[in-house]
């Protein structure tokens, strides 16, 4: 009776490869004592096998029309040594490592005959094999040096420790990864032998020494070193893909790309980024003549430039065979409000903390920022240091507008109160400074623990200041079915069928325990406030405060912002303000913060536009009755005339599933500003 055949479960990595891969040896040539394995179960080792073939076909990496021959023809041995044997000639001299789990589950590991080349900026697939004499089922582990973390995430420390330092960066080079989707799975089958699927991808180009290490699980490596080899790849350069990024009217522009392979995966890749390319992001802001590596194939191209621009998806090839290549891509925008005066501008984005790293550098860099203000067309782009890294990032504040702004661009580096002692009573966002340092205050310990004597020396200096996120602490209880209200809390009770707040103004108390504008009803008093931010928080919380403050005679206006990369990481721009200047008037940053202090201006995210709001011919943010700014006087009651121009984008003509959900979201939850929430009926 002919012995059972048996395959190992194989785990497919995904990988961007066009042709086969490629062994360093022909089958004849590989070495014969590669963990040469005779007896295993050869009915699931035939199955499995096939299941391989499967998958490499579907990730693009096939084998050649002979491999795949002569594993059908090994199937059909009647001799099960004959079968297993004709197998791994096959398939070994694909195979980067070879690992061996003892009978006391122990790993070791040694180099595999596969010919050791990568690409830069690119994936490729190897095999490993796995002789499994302990016939245990945990996952199967890779450990590398080279596989460590290029950075170490933001902690909120002012001073933060160095823990991946510049110099650890070029030794970080790789990434790797096994599949485990179908048909495979991702622990091992418990098979004496069997054949996992390996993704390597290197970010740099030439030769580079890995140190592949593998584990079934905490104290499994062998001693000795021995779970770890080390293996000397050659990395072959990727194709330089050259931009043409040309605006609406032909002019060289800079715009977000969002480049993805066939299997979805985003390139560069975002773990082995830094900056100016964010590691949250997906997207990459490249200027007209600049470039991105990418190995040849084919991708899927997401084009944008900030929400005054359609989203633009476009097919591009990178051929084999050349250095480089170039591709034009023409931006499209729907609507363009600076050419009548309203000029775009975030007035709260972070170049440190949050999503950002702390190592290997505090943050990142002014030129970076720019670089994404430029990318989301935002006029002007307010960059506050604040508690995170703030000794180092508070070097780049100089009083004034960046050397690094461009005509229609600026920046400028100010202060956000958020990390101090005044934390509690509402984080501030100090605007038009001329000194980032309290009076007497050498540390941030030694700040006011409270927000108006803050805000009072903001507009000493001739500052713009205001509270940030305004919404949180000022959350409004939700309408229950009996009318009473109630707080919802972050983690409700199953069951919970309050409705939320969705009336203003609401008469209903926050509770004023957040980090938001929990002060602004004493400060809008004394004329310390110039503003409180909205579109980063929820609309109800924030307008419903600002609203009592309007119908007490409170003059503190309203501006947009993003708090990135804190409440939205997305990108900078995605809350901003539109501030009107006049026709003669130079869009410089002194004009236009003046114009944020006046409520010359509308707020949101960019899709819906306000322009030129006017009640008898008195504009938003204008003089009007007696010279007062935004002010009508009426003798007595009567009719007035309201004009004012809309304008709005849906980018999809019907809801789709993706902008239903958000339509019936509460209000409270994000997106909170969102022009779908405005889709009225399937019509657009």
């Amino acid at each position: 009776m002919p012995a059972c055949r048996a395959v190992s479960v194989v785990s497919v990595a995904l990988a961007l490869i066009c042709g086969s891969v490629s062994p360093a040896w022909s089958a004849d040539e590989k070495p014969k004592d590669f963990l040469k394995i005779n007896r295993v179960e050869v009915q699931p080792l035939v199955a499995a096998t096939e299941r391989l073939v499967e998958a490499l076909d579907f990730v693009g990496s096939p084998l050649t029309d002979d491999e795949k021959r002569a594993l059908k023809a090994a199937a059909k041995e009647t001799d099960p040594l004959v079968t297993v044997a004709a197998i791994q000639k096959v398939l070994d001299p694909h195979c980067v490592v070879g690992i061996t789990i003892n009978a006391e589950s122990r790993v070791s590991v040694i180099e595999g005959p596969a010919k050791k080349e990568l690409t830069q900026q690119g994936w490729r697939t190897f095999l490993v094999k796995v002789q499994n004499m302990a016939g245990i089922t945990p996952e199967l582990k890779i450990e590398s040096p080279n596989l460590a973390p290029l950075y170490k995430r933001s902690s909120g420390s002012p001073s933060p420790k160095s823990e991946v330092t510049p110099a650890d960066v070029p030794n970080r080079w790789l990434d790797a990864a096994f599949f485990t989707g179908q048909p495979q799975k991702p622990t091992l089958s418990g098979l004496e032998l069997e054949y996992r699927v390996l993704q390597l991808y290197s970010r740099d180009v030439g030769k580079r020494e890995a140190g592949l290490g593998f584990n079934v699980g905490q104290g499994t490596q062998d001693i000795g070193f021995r779970n770890t080899v080390p293996v000397l790849f050659n990395c072959l350069p990727a194709v330089e893909l050259v931009l043409g990024v040309r605006d609406f009217d032909g002019k060289p522009s800079t715009a977000a790309f969002v480049f993805r392979d066939k299997m979805g995966r985003v390139y560069p890749n975002p773990a082995r980024r830094l900056a100016p390319d964010f590691f949250f992001h997906n997207q990459i802001y490249r200027a007209d003549g600049e470039s991105v590596h990418l190995p040849p194939g084919e991708y899927s191209v997401e084009v944008s430039r900030g929400p005054e621009y359609r989203v633009a998806t476009h097919t591009v090839f990178v051929r084999t065979g050349v250095t480089s290549q170039k591709q034009d891509f023409q931006l499209n925008r729907w609507i363009h409000p600076a050419t009548r005066r309203w000029f775009s501008g975030d007035h709260h984005v972070h170049a440190a903390g949050c999503a950002h790293y702390e190592n290997p550098t505090e943050g990142v860099t002014p030129a970076d920022m720019m670089r994404h203000i430029l990318g989301e067309d935002l006029n002007v782009g307010c960059v506050l240091s604040w508690g995170p890294c703030w000794y180092t990032q508070k070097q780049y504040f100089e009083g004034k507008t960046s050397a690094l702004s461009r005509p229609n661009y600026l920046m400028r580096y100010d202060v956000e109160v958020s990390g101090f002692p005044s934390s509690h009573a509402g984080h501030l966002c100090l605007l038009r400074l001329t000194e980032d340092d309290y009076p007497g205050a050498e540390y941030i310990e030694q700040w006011p623990s409270w927000t108006q004597p803050v805000l009072a020396w903001g507009k000493k200096q001739g500052g713009v200041v205001g509270y940030s996120h305004s919404g949180w602490g000022l959350e409004l209880p939700d309408v229950m079915p009996d009318g009473s209200r109630q707080f919802r809390g972050r983690n409700p009770a199953g069951g919970w069928n309050g409705k939320a707040a969705d009336k203003l103004p609401d008469l209903a108390m926050p509770r004023f325990d957040g980090i938001g504008a929990n002060e602004y009803v004493v400060t809008t008093t004394t004329g310390v406030c110039d503003f409180i931010s909205a579109v980063d928080t929820p609309s109800i919380w924030e307008l419903n405060v600002w609203y009592h403050t309007l119908n007490c005679g409170m003059t503190s206006r309203i501006s947009g912002e993003t708090d990135f990369p804190c409440i939205y990481g997305d990108k900078v721009g995605l809350g901003r303000i539109y501030v009107k200047l006049g026709e003669k008037e130079e869009l410089n940053y002194d004009n236009w913060v003046d114009g944020l202090k006046t409520g010359r201006s509308y707020c949101g995210d960019g899709l819906s536009h306000i322009l030129d709001f006017k009640v008898n011919d008195v504009a938003v943010g204008e003089p009007g009755s007696a010279g007062k700014i935004s002010t009508l006087a009426l003798d007595k009651a009567g009719r007035v005339k309201v004009s004012f121009d809309v304008a709005a984008y849906l980018a999809s003509e019907k809801p789709t599933p993706e902008t239903d959900a958000i339509r019936k979201r509460r209000l409270d939850e994000k997106p909170y500003w969102n022009l779908e929430r405005s889709r009225m009926g399937d019509s657009r």
